[in-house]
């Protein structure tokens, strides 16, 4: 089972991070949160890992209203909150991937019919987001 969702855009880095936090906005989604995974491997680990692992920030993705409904159904679905939002882009490479998590997976976790609900609109969102980076390849699971 695919656990996110993937698109591949023929953009720079900066306008693949910045795009990608438009097309979240126009959703709904604010960032909470912004991991940039190269920079924190560079102080940690050196420049070796940094390169290796290329461009790569986590935003934390949350849709305030989204958020409160799950968690009022379920206040341990926290754990899984904010939605992560990874936008990567390798040393040489000439496109950006963007990979959304698939909010389905807090449906296999939770029986519950809010969830299923919250999780359904939240998907919507998301593969919406998703696919208005424009000029993209189709979204994979």
């Amino acid at each position: 089972m695919s656990y996110t969702h993937t698109v591949t855009v023929p953009l720079s880095w900066e306008d693949a991070v910045q795009r990608t936090r438009e097309a979240l906005g126009e959703q709904g989604f604010g960032i909470l949160t912004e991991i940039d995974v190269r920079a924190t491997f560079e102080s940690k680990l050196g420049t070796e890992a940094a390169d290796a692992v290329g461009d790569y920030v986590i935003l934390g993705a949350c849709n305030p209203t989204l958020a409160s409904r799950a968690l009022a159904a379920e206040p341990e679905l926290g754990a899984l909150l904010p939605c992560n939002v990874v936008i990567r882009r390798g040393k040489d490479a000439r496109e950006t991937t963007v990979e959304a998590i698939d909010p389905q997976t807090m449906v296999q976790l939770s029986d519950s019919p809010v969830v299923r609900e919250v999780a359904d609109d939240a998907d919507a969102r998301l593969r919406k987001a998703l696919a208005g980076l424009g000029n993209s390849k189709d979204i994979s699971n």
